[in-house]
């Protein structure tokens, strides 16, 4: 999926089928926060645990980001959230490609 056909997909009531990073940064586009952080609260993969990162950054909970981007192997990002969002969501759409 591009990043384009993801960004459409905005428009549901319901995320397509998706990994649960994906699902959570679909749930975050939409304005649902607490919905996007069950996505990624209980999973360890490194994936999961880079927007579970991001989303406590965005909460502004950033002793609990720093400890979820160390955990992901990540730097956290210093730029705007909305920079960081399309940089998680490419990296991982480009995972799921085929």
């Amino acid at each position: 999926m591009t990043l384009d056909a993801f960004l459409e997909s905005l428009s549901a009531e319901e995320p397509l089928a998706l990994p649960p990073p994906l699902r959570a940064l679909w749930f975050d586009a939409k304005g649902d926060w607490n919905a996007a952080h069950k996505c990624v609260d209980d999973k360890s993969d490194p994936e999961s645990m880079w927007v579970h990162a991001y989303l406590h950054r965005k909460e502004g909970d950033l002793s609990n980001a720093g400890y979820w981007y160390r955990r992901a192997d990540r730097e956290p990002h210093e730029g705007p959230l909305e920079d960081e969002w399309r940089e998680i969501a490419e990296a991982l759409l480009s995972q799921a490609a085929p």
